[in-house]
């Protein structure tokens, strides 16, 4: 297990450090949600997280078959419900991999970034549209 101690700092800021490696990060509520938006949300974390996740077990599915990933890019759009509970609605992921669309491995590459862990693990209420555009 991986341990994150968090510290609230006051004024809708906390701090988080991550145990195995002493790194540390700062979120803040955003301008919506009585906050002042400096940094992160907590739910653009987890946007972000999605992103990130995405791109590792692409990279990792990459690496086994000597594929170079290097200039992919991923944009996450984080929408937010009109309603209450206030949640996550909607994680819209483009996803341009620098490789032509013709790719021998494209189906290999796409299945990777649709089962990552944190996709996975996202409720199936939050919509997750994702599209690949393969720009190489």
């Amino acid at each position: 297990m991986v341990k994150i101690d968090l510290r609230y700092a006051g004024g809708l800021r906390c701090a988080a450090t991550h145990g195995p490696s002493g790194q540390t990060l700062q979120t803040d509520a955003p301008v919506d949600n009585h906050g002042r938006g400096e940094s992160f949300s907590p739910t653009d974390l987890v946007a972000t997280a999605l992103g990130a996740c995405m791109a590792t077990i692409m990279g990792i599915a990459a690496e086994r078959h000597e594929i170079d990933l290097r200039g992919m890019q991923i944009e996450v759009l984080k929408g937010m419900s009109a309603d209450l509970p206030r949640r996550i609605a909607q994680l819209t992921t483009t996803i341009r991999v620098p490789l032509a669309p013709d790719h021998p491995q494209r189906a290999l590459l796409e299945n990777a970034a649709l089962t990552c862990p944190v996709h996975k693990s996202l409720s199936a209420e939050i919509e997750k549209p994702v599209e690949f555009e393969w720009v190489g």
